[in-house]
């Protein structure tokens, strides 16, 4: 019969047998190792400061939610035909632009930096092979086993998440500044395409008028009731407003093209007859508008934002002044003994390891400190510097509103009704008799440049007003009435 002691001690049969014979269970304290470090692990990720708070804006979920829907075709694109308003070709823009899109691209992919951030690093597993095995009395050690986990001092997780969030929040701030200029850019081309095309209208209808005095002094000319001079004026005014509408004509194809670009259309593809010009204005006080520039304008929201950023740094830096904490669970394989069978034998060994860094190099965590302290200081002055120049900006803006209201002004109330009143009198005098044809001539030419002149004028106010609202940030109703109560412009 075989003897226990015949069986080799070295077989995993032998090592079971011998396990389950002794009162010694390694599972207890596998599981109380376990316990202690997933205590400490909880009791360190608790203290730095709720990292597990949700700290992405509520609504980036609505605005992933709305460029999914256009990637997958679920949001159509507004139909820019016959009666497309301003809003159609700003939602238009806005949903199809790919230069907004990446801008919102990089803002989301800078908010999932914030999960990472405030993640606990990953835990080690080492493996080692002795390659001399190391007897012992219980038998000779083959191989070690290692589990471990980095636990940062208390605070740190929590702060670099909070970075991660700052940066995303910057980039949420480019992303509005996109969004605007990208408002402003269509509301500008459209404002000019609605310019050209009333342009136009006014043109032929002049074209038209001076068309039929060109015949009207050919026929006197013939009859010789009418001068020659008369005759070659007229021609020279006809030839002249020609060649201004042909301008206007061949200028309208390169704004379709810019307006299309700006929609992410091809350039050749025709757009409908835009709306007639905004008459209305709104009356702004010139110190709202600089307090709404402070308070609103994205791009000195962004260095706002880096500020913070860089608060937090400087915070982050000082706990590098404190060690980082690992802890982790080593396992050896020790075999059984072949020569006797002492207690215990081939039991194998487990560990409970804690190992901490030691930030004795002051002067990198000083400079990292440092660092931080510059960028901040830096930051600080551009967005002074920006901030400055967006007032200077705004000022210009400001002041190119005021003197486009002027010239409507003056254009509606008095220099396009005296016009009209002086085409009347001309023309009421020279079927009397009692003018020249060059009379009728010159005050039709006076009329029509006073009404190119004041649509001219409703293009610059309107384009004025939407660069403004990129500015503050905000936006205007350039259909509705203007406020009352608002005060003088100052």
């Amino acid at each position: 019969m075989i003897k226990e002691s015949d069986i080799r001690k070295d077989t995993k049969a032998y090592k079971v047998r011998r396990a389950l014979s002794t009162n010694w269970d390694v599972t207890p304290i596998l599981i109380n190792v376990s316990v202690f470090l997933i205590a400490i692990g909880l009791a360190l990720v608790m203290g730095c400061g709720g990292v597990q708070r949700n700290h992405a804006p509520q609504d980036w979920k609505e605005e992933t939610l709305k460029w999914s829907s256009t990637d997958t075709g679920d949001v159509s694109l507004p139909d820019l035909e016959e009666g497309a308003t301003l809003d159609d070709y700003v939602l238009y823009a806005m949903l199809n632009n790919p230069g907004l899109r990446a801008a919102f691209d990089r803002w989301q992919g800078a908010l999932e930096q914030v999960t990472p951030a405030r993640t606990l690093p990953d835990p080690r597993f080492t493996y080692a092979k002795f390659i001399e095995e190391v007897e012992t009395r219980v038998g000779a050690q083959e191989h070690k086993f290692g589990l471990s986990q980095t636990f940062p001092w208390f605070g740190k997780l929590d702060l670099r998440g909070r970075i991660a969030l700052q940066a995303a929040n910057a980039e949420r701030q480019r992303y509005e500044t996109a969004r605007l200029e990208l408002i402003f850019r269509v509301k500008k081309i459209y404002y000019e395409y609605c310019y050209l095309t009333e342009a136009i209208g006014i043109a032929n209808d002049n074209v038209t008028l001076l068309t039929y005095l060109e015949s009207v002094a050919r026929m006197k000319y013939k009859s010789g009731a009418g001068l020659q001079s008369a005759l070659i004026r007229t021609q020279i005014e006809l030839g002249r407003l020609e060649d201004r509408l042909r301008s206007l004509k061949d200028l309208v194809r390169p704004v379709v093209a810019k307006l299309n670009t700006a929609l992410n259309r091809a350039s050749h593809l025709p757009l409908p007859i835009p709306k007639a010009l905004p008459e209305s204005s709104r009356d702004l006080v010139d110190a709202d508008m600089f307090c709404l520039l402070s308070e609103k304008s994205p791009r000195l929201k962004a260095f706002d934002h880096l500020a913070a950023k860089e608060d937090l740094a400087v915070r982050l830096s000082e706990k590098n002044y404190f060690p980082d904490m690992t802890l982790g669970v080593d396992y050896i394989d020790t075999s059984s003994r072949s020569d006797a069978s002492p207690k215990d034998d081939g039991k194998d060994p487990v560990i409970a390891t804690l190992s901490v860094n030691l930030p004795i190099w002051r002067k990198k965590n000083d400079a990292v400190r440092a660092e931080a302290e510059t960028r901040r200081r830096a930051i600080l002055r551009e967005r002074k510097e920006k901030e400055n120049l967006l007032v200077a900006d705004l000022e210009i803006a400001l002041f190119g509103l005021r003197d486009a209201d002027r010239k409507i002004a003056l254009y509606r109330d008095t220099l396009l009704p005296r016009a009209e009143q002086g085409m009347q009198i001309t023309e009421l005098a020279f079927t009397a008799g009692k003018a020249g044809f060059l009379d009728l001539i010159d005050s039709q030419r006076i009329l029509l440049d006073f009404q190119l002149d004041h649509k001219r004028a409703l293009a610059d106010r309107a384009q004025r007003m939407a660069e403004i609202e990129m500015f503050i940030g905000g936006d205007f109703d350039l259909e509705a009435p203007a406020q009352a109560g608002r005060g003088e412009r100052k």
